[in-house]
């Protein structure tokens, strides 16, 4: 009887049907395997809840849809097609981000094809290799990230009636390596000016002093300094 439940409508009488509990063995073993490589990923990484619940389901639903086209050549086809669309985040993932989603996936394949005890083998190993990157920093550069730390976007207001050009070049030549000014925008109705700079500092205990000088200069209105937005994050 589960056997006619479970058949598909379009089935041939020679295809094959999947068993209801090898579709359940598949499933389960996919959804640990996800929960294994979901818990390695919350190792040194920041994370969402979403991403980290999505990134356990993948293998499970890769496992599902690659099951049902298993040994059908055009629909696997178009299965992949469609995989390469998938946009997992609403935002442009970290290549960290998008290693750890094709992991998800590969496990998924493996298991849906039926290899249970090469999906696991495959998502330990993988995992053991990336805790062991992560352990010993593997390919962190802390000369470079003691320089990106250096680097601040500095958003200056100022009134209308103060030529911004050359106001602050005596401050930034005794704070700063390099700065440029990137951007100038009114506000409030046009009586202030709001100036965006790129900037690299000498040393990150001047900021404060920086901030002191420029306030001094713009007669107290707000300054923001922030981290550059256009800097290079070095990867772990």
């Amino acid at each position: 009887m589960s056997e006619m439940i479970f058949k598909g409508l379009f089935d041939a009488e020679t295809a094959y049907v999947i068993g209801v509990s090898d579709f359940l063995v598949c499933i389960i073993s996919s959804l640990v395997i996800g929960l294994i490589i979901a818990v390695m990923y919350t190792y040194q990484n920041e994370y969402t809840r979403s991403f980290i619940v999505t990134l356990a389901m993948i293998p499970a639903i890769v496992c599902a849809v690659i099951m049902m086209v298993n040994g059908n050549v055009g629909a696997g086809v178009a299965t992949a097609g469609a995989f390469s669309l998938v946009r997992f985040r609403s935002l442009p993932g970290t290549a960290k981000e998008i290693g750890i989603l094709f992991l998800a996936m590969g496990t998924g394949l493996i298991t849906g094809m039926g290899y249970i005890a090469y999906g696991f083998l495959f998502a330990v190993v993988l995992s053991a290799v990336y805790l062991l990157y992560a352990r010993i920093g593997f390919g962190t550069k802390k000369q470079a990230a003691k320089q990106f730390a250096l680097k601040k976007t500095m958003r200056i207001t100022i009134p209308e009636d103060l030529d911004y050009t050359a106001v602050f070049d005596d401050i930034f030549e005794q704070y700063t390596d390099t700065r440029e000014l990137v951007s100038v925008k009114t506000t409030n109705m046009g009586s202030l000016f709001r100036l965006t700079y790129e900037m690299t500092l000498k040393d990150s205990s001047m900021e404060k002093a920086l901030i002191d000088d420029i306030r001094c200069r713009n007669g107290n209105l707000e300054i923001t300094v922030s981290r550059q937005e256009t800097a290079v994050v070095p990867e772990l």
